[in-house]
């Protein structure tokens, strides 16, 4: 009787150890907050998206706004192509301004919106008139030995 009880609660606690795998594992994957509510498609170019992934969220003051769709690469203006799914209860002026940021110094991408002061908001299938591209941390580390070396040969 007692190996019986103790095999149960052993099995009991391997079951609980599987699900918080497995609940962390959606937390990570971003799959726990989708939603199927109503949503309109917008469009934005990216001269370089950095490591953005599709499912990546897009935030507005911190509010996640939707979702990162599809990713493609444009062959006629040679760069990178995000669609976005956004969620049908928020609207935003035409002359929004989304950037690729990232969460903490080498946390995951994300897309972010700055309202503009426009009185016409974006439609389903419109493109976003202002983009700005990720900042990757290789190039501003160049950047930054390359001023240096320049500051040296200067004295």
């Amino acid at each position: 009787m007692q190996r019986t009880m103790m095999d149960f609660w052993v099995g009991l606690f391997v079951m609980a150890g599987i699900g918080a795998l497995l609940i962390l594992g959606m937390k990570v994957g971003n799959l726990t907050t989708y939603q199927t509510g109503e949503s309109y498609t917008l469009v934005g170019n990216f001269e370089n998206i950095g490591g953005l992934k599709v499912r990546a969220p897009v935030k507005s003051a911190g509010v996640v706004v939707g979702r990162v769709a599809d990713i493609q690469f444009s062959l006629e203006t040679y760069d990178a192509v995000v669609t976005i799914n956004m969620d049908a209860r928020y609207q935003f002026p035409q002359d929004t301004f989304a950037s690729i940021l990232t969460s903490g110094l080498l946390g995951e991408q994300y897309v972010g919106l700055l309202p503009g002061g426009d009185d016409a908001m974006l439609e389903d299938g419109d493109k976003f008139m202002k983009t700005n591209s990720a900042i990757v941390l290789e190039d501003m580390i160049g950047r930054f030995l390359f001023d240096k070396a320049a500051e040296d040969k200067d004295f």
